[in-house]
């Protein structure tokens, strides 16, 4: 065949090139003397030279006469690669007489006994794209459809498909032979490559397929199934009068045993048709789909479909009779699945199911408490929170509720307590008719509670909340008990000295019960017990321990609950007897605390601060004046109300801000050419032509700069100069986890441009996930290379890189041109979140790395420095902004902001007025920044101090 091309060929490979490099002759001798393994490794180096741009004159007959014959099925995987990558076209832009004999190889291969060969030479036919070549195999091609092995066949479908697509004329009965082929195909993967042709060749006959056979696709193959779903998805949407014929067959597609098919045909379902019982059948695939399904990822997903099925309005109500159902989900371990499945259910209640709920919830809650693991304690914090949003929505089950939560404040987890606390301060404040179950159960967990933090809260429940001389009366006694003894450093040192007696122990380790006499004063009853400890060393009282520890902010909590009870009772009680040995009692356990923060036994000195609000709290009660009444008996309680009413206002317009917004532009608005727009529409200077030309030439104001910082054009860096032989620039596109680079290269030479290849590397946590390929330039020319760059986490990464070519004709070595690096901005991955203080004081503890920032700006005023620190860094302020109001001269808020990946950035704002100084003199302050990561911390800090450079004036 061909013996005249094979004699030219053959004559030209014996013709030794006296330009021939030294790399190229060394592989030439191992291509042809070397044994299976070293043809097989020069093999590997042609092709790592081919793709690296260089070039290889003399090679091609070498592989052809030395490599093709060997009959290895590792040499013929090599092959398929190197006949798709090496050029097949000379300069004058005629196919290479050598590709005959290649094409006469893969004939053969094609017809070849093992069917490993003959698959993977169909695979690699789908990839050429030269009909010169694919003409002579059609014949070898077409008899592939009927061999043996399952594996030829299906590969024979898919390159059939792949030449008709491209070429139909060498193929033009393509659909009628597969839907031939297709109605005696037994084999799974074949009829769905011949299916999937068919939906793409010719979508007629594969819905004639389909119909005959519509009544067994539930006992067809996943891989099939899919294909089907992919169909009907595409008929019914195109022609939607079809929609009758094919629902049957998704709902029958809805019990496959793939949760693949399940999944789609879920979905397919919910878009042919908006019925109640398609809307449930699809959303009860979902939840079984989530149950059964082990990964978490795809558990993930799944609830994404469902929460997006939710927010269309029509399907809510459906999907409320699936609560209980979504409520399943929670047997996951996954917290994210947990938290979703959460969210959902609390959108998902009504006034019907509500009790039910909360029923599943406290059987979780009582799981928690036997299930040690890393994420319980979280868990039993998204617990505490959903049955909290509960009480607040339905306040019918807020007495349910209550008992359940209360018993988490003895929890070893801070966080959980924390947030039942929330919840008690809210619901005593909302609903008083469960004031007095609060307060009761309250009593009765103090003497459990194990956390400070803890402790400090339920005292100023407890003393805010405590209207009754009963109550008030009980809370004295909790606070006897838990102190011990009075004065406290007498006590100590009797204890320290060995002077304390058997009964005094009892009664310092809680067997003893304070009670009160007729004549106010207090006695005290011991609980026997069998032995008395023989040892010295005695357990403190939880409060006293505190002290002992030099926890003094306690003390001055304490202090002030003290202080309102006992004003409280001044006026609830009419004898002078009681009140005065109440307040008696009361200073008497303020003393004795400062007493204990001055003697030096705590592990701590008591601080100023705390010293002055006890002693601030012994002088008002002492003096009991009518202001202290209206200060500590209503404003508490009032600013308490306005932050509730806050947090509500803030939740409702989150919660509107979720909501899709309405079109404001309807399809027949006239079109606004922005170039056309006069200088009044622009509010800047000229026409927008004017500002365009001169936004590109550098010489616009920074309102025109402002104006246009929102187009395209800001995000084009330029990488080389405008006198470089090779000029470039590129649009950074920031997705998410991806960074695509869209490089424009313009050859400014009158020369042709040879292997012109685009060479990048990365600093920071950026990777390159693809090397450009090279390409030709012609005089003049210009092309566009893209690259992308995937990103693991948020920090400021560079890009950096040269563009190497080589000049046609030229014998030098290559050229070289450095690009300009592109700086990866950190603002790209981060956007404004929520939290709550709760959740910010944690993080700010548990962070380790911290960026203090000192403020360096030309703004005078506070508000708007803070308004400017929150447009240039994508950060919320957590802070309410009626906290921030107000003629004060100092101002302390707190960001918050999450990265796409997941990564916490905290920021705390203090800043100031000068005392001294002019009327329009900046303000001084610092910013801190805390974050899990160092480049999180570290990126956010440079961000900052940029945006303050940009404000300073002349910059």
């Amino acid at each position: 065949m061909n013996s005249v091309a094979e004699q030219a060929c053959y004559t030209l490979i014996n013709v030794p090139s006296e330009s021939e490099p030294p790399n190229e002759m060394s592989l030439r001798q191992d291509l042809e003397n070397s044994d299976t393994r070293g043809k097989i490794e020069a093999l590997k180096r042609v092709i790592t030279m081919i793709l690296n741009g260089e070039k290889i004159q003399n090679l091609l007959m070498t592989v052809i006469r030395f490599v093709m014959p060997s009959q290895d099925h590792m040499i013929k995987k090599l092959l398929l690669i190197f006949w798709e990558v090496v050029p097949k076209y000379a300069p004058d832009g005629k196919m290479l007489h050598e590709m005959i004999l290649v094409c006469d190889a893969y004939r053969k291969d094609l017809q070849h006994p093992n069917e490993f060969i003959r698959g993977s030479t169909l695979r690699f036919l789908c990839k050429l794209k030269e009909p010169e070549l694919l003409e002579p195999l059609m014949p070898a091609i077409r008899a592939c459809l009927e061999h043996r092995h399952s594996y030829v066949r299906r590969n024979a479908v898919l390159a059939i498909y792949t030449i008709y697509r491209n070429h139909d004329v060498l193929i033009p009965d393509a659909p009628e032979l597969i839907a031939n082929f297709l109605e005696g195909e037994q084999d799974a993967s074949c009829k769905r490559n011949a299916f999937m042709m068919l939906i793409h060749a010719d979508q007629d006959r594969a819905l004639s397929y389909l119909s005959s056979c519509i009544d067994q696709v539930h006992s067809f193959g996943d891989i099939l199934q899919l294909v089907i779903v992919e169909l009907i998805y595409k008929v019914c949407h195109a022609n939607p009068s079809e929609r009758a014929r094919f629902i049957r067959c998704i709902y029958n597609l809805l019990n496959s045993s793939s949760p693949a098919v399940r999944y789609e045909a879920a979905g397919t379902l919910v878009t042919l048709s908006s019925a109640p019982t398609a809307v449930k059948a699809a959303a009860s695939c979902y939840i079984e789909l989530i149950v059964k399904e082990s990964d978490n990822n795809v558990k993930l997903i799944v609830l994404d479909r469902l929460i997006q099925l939710r927010e269309v309005p029509a399907h809510e109500k459906i999907l409320q009779e699936l609560t209980m159902d979504v409520l399943r989900v929670l047997s996951a371990t996954d917290l994210e699945v947990r938290k979703k499945v959460l969210n959902l259910a609390l959108d998902l209640v009504t006034s019907r199911n509500i009790e039910e709920m909360v029923l599943v919830l406290k059987k979780e809650v009582v799981k928690t408490n036997n299930v040690e693991h890393e994420d319980t304690g979280k868990y039993r914090q998204l617990l505490v929170r959903t049955l909290h949003t509960c009480s607040v929505k339905f306040p019918d089950v807020a007495s349910a509720i209550i008992p359940v939560l209360i018993e988490f404040l003895s929890d070893q987890n801070e966080l959980a307590s924390a947030d039942v606390l929330i919840f008690m301060r809210e619901a005593i404040q909302r609903f008083d008719q469960l004031r007095p179950l609060i307060i009761s159960k309250l009593l009765d967990t103090f003497p459990t509670i194990k956390a400070v933090k803890i402790h400090r809260a339920a005292l100023w429940v407890l003393g805010e909340y405590c209207t009754s001389a009963d109550d008030i009366q009980n809370v004295m006694t909790i606070i006897r008990q838990s102190l011990g003894d009075l004065p406290i450093v007498d006590d100590e040192m009797k204890k320290a000295a060995g002077e304390i007696s058997e009964e005094d122990i009892q009664m310092t380790q809680g067997n003893v019960q304070k009670l009160v006499t007729a004549d106010g004063t207090y006695a005290s009853q011991s609980a026997f017990i069998q032995s008395a400890p023989s040892k010295k060393v005695h357990d403190r009282p939880i409060m006293r321990q505190y002290l002992m520890d030099g926890d003094f902010f306690i003390g001055a909590a304490l202090s002030t609950t003290l202080m309102k009870l006992a004003l409280r009772y001044i006026a609830l009680t009419t004898d002078k007897k009681h009140q005065n040995a109440f307040v008696a009692e009361a200073l008497l356990i303020m003393a004795s605390i400062i007493h204990l923060g001055k003697s030096g036994m705590p592990t701590k000195a008591i601080t100023d601060d705390d010293l002055d609000r006890i002693a601030t709290c012994i002088r008002s009660l002492w003096e009991a004046t009518p202001l202290m009444y209206e200060i500590y008996d209503k404003a508490c309680r009032n600013s308490l109300s306005t932050m509730l009413a806050t947090k509500a206002a803030e939740e409702k317009e989150f919660a509107k801000s979720k909501e899709k917004k309405t079109i404001r532009v309807q399809a027949d608005d006239p079109i606004g050419f922005i170039q056309l727009l006069a200088k009044s529409d622009l509010g800047v200077g000229e026409n927008m032509f004017d500002l365009t030309l001169s936004q590109a030439l550098g010489v616009n104001s920074k309102k025109e700069t402002d104006f246009m910082s929102s187009s395209k054009l800001n995000k084009v860096t330029q990488l080389t100069g405008f006198s470089d032989p090779v000029y470039a620039e590129a649009y950074v596109h920031v997705n998410q986890y991806d960074i695509v680079l869209d490089i424009l290269v313009v050859n400014q030479t009158n020369d042709t441009l040879q292997n012109v290849t685009l060479e990048l590397a990365t600093l920071g946590d950026l990777k390159l996930v693809e090397k450009p390929q090279p390409v030709i330039m012609g005089p003049n020319d210009f092309t566009n290379i893209k690259a992308c760059v995937k990103v693991a986490s948020t920090e400021n990464g560079i890009i950096f890189g040269n563009i190497v070519y080589d000049v046609s004709g030229a014998a030098s070595d290559r050229n070289c041109v450095v690009l300009n690096d592109i700086h990866i901005d950190i603002m790209d991955y981060i956007v404004p979140a929520s939290c709550t203080d709760q959740e910010f004081r944690q993080m700010w503890m548990e962070f380790e790395w911290e960026n203090k920032v000192a403020v360096n700006t030309n703004i005078a005023n506070m508000e708007e420095y803070l308004e400017h620190l929150l447009s240039s860094t994508n950060m919320k302020l957590l802070t309410p902004e009626k906290a921030l109001s107000g003629s004060c001269g100092f101002m302390a808020a707190n960001l918050y902001a999450r990265s796409i990946f997941g990564e916490d950035a905290l920021a705390n704002l203090s800043v100031e007025k000068p005392a001294l100084g002019p009327a329009d003199a900046p303000v001084q302050g610092h910013i801190r920044i805390r974050a899990k990561s160092q480049g999180m911390a570290l990126g956010l800090g440079d961000k900052i101090n940029m945006a303050q450079k940009k404000s300073l004036p002349g910059n």
